[in-house]
């Protein structure tokens, strides 16, 4: 397959820069990345994506380069998923196009899925689930079993607090990277995906800006006026039909979780577990994941 076109898409906060896989005519598979990922951790779907007639279009996170830092220092749900809608706006939206997103993409991603206007036909959403999964509390089915599983999540979680220490965080990316890519897909050879990374956020300001993610999302900060209204789905229950993967060897969060996920999707759903697979699954088991996706969404053509 020839190597991606680019995307460039200004707009009054950030400069996104954008992968394109496919022809310009071709229905829109928008994937965004997470942390600690890049969108070339797309590469090895996006063939298989083209080859069912998709344009797989893959941005930088808004704080990845070569996408720029946020000018008003905001990294907050809202905020990303604004930048996808702009990518898509840019790219050329076709009225048939869909969703994927892993990681913190799945999380904006499941803030776009729950829109009432959402321009997606149908979204993926993989290794994190939704946040109104989980919400609230008391209409879960078996919480007592989730409650159990808390005390371990913590621990696999231990980077997300560590996060919200001053100063010391800032000076971690060269721990932190390598480390969590082992912890969450150990059975894959990360060093080409680590290095990527290292290119991505490996600059101070960079690192801080992927820092930033997790820091807005915990403290609760208010995103910006031109991200408030947006910013208000995350939370909310989806409307777009969703497919939800986890990786059955996941080192992030436990697929275990998926019981609890496929209950609250809307109609039009379902939730899969992906065998041999760790967090990175696109990485690791591109072809079982391309598989499912392209069961779920259909034919571009």
């Amino acid at each position: 397959m020839s190597e991606p076109d680019w995307i460039d898409v200004a707009t009054p906060d950030v400069h996104l820069r954008a992968l394109s896989w496919g022809p310009e005519d071709a229905p829109i598979a928008l994937c965004l990345h997470g942390f600690p990922d890049t969108a070339h951790g797309w590469r090895k779907v996006a063939p298989l994506l083209v080859a069912a007639g998709w344009r797989v279009v893959a941005p930088f996170m808004r704080g990845y380069a070569p996408s720029s830092t946020s000018t008003d220092g905001s990294y907050h749900v809202g905020a990303l998923m604004d930048d996808a809608l702009r990518v898509l706006e840019a790219a050329g939206p076709t009225g048939r196009d869909v969703l994927i997103g892993h990681d913190w993409g799945a999380i904006a991603g499941a803030g776009l899925a729950a829109m009432p206007d959402s321009p997606f036909q149908k979204a993926v959403l993989m290794s994190v689930p939704p946040a109104d999964t989980f919400r609230p509390l008391g209409r879960i089915p078996d919480a007592g079993s989730l409650i159990a599983k808390l005390p371990r999540q913590l621990l696999r979680s231990w980077y997300i607090m560590y996060f919200q220490l001053p100063v010391l965080p800032e000076h971690s990316a060269s721990f932190v990277v390598p480390r969590l890519w082992r912890q969450w897909s150990p059975s894959y050879d990360a060093r080409e995906d680590v290095a990527l990374v290292r290119d991505a956020i490996g600059a101070p300001e960079s690192w801080r800006a992927a820092l930033g993610y997790y820091r807005a999302a915990i403290r609760g900060s208010k995103p910006p006026p031109r991200y408030a209204e947006l910013h208000e789905h995350w939370l909310s229950p989806l409307h777009v039909p969703t497919l939800y993967l986890h990786g059955a060897d996941d080192g992030c969060m436990s697929a275990d979780y998926t019981k609890w996920v496929e209950p609250a999707l809307p109609p039009g759903s379902r939730a899969e577990i992906v065998q041999l697979a760790g967090h990175f699954m696109q990485l690791d088991r591109p072809a079982d994941v391309a598989r499912l996706i392209t069961e779920f969404i259909g034919s571009g053509n």
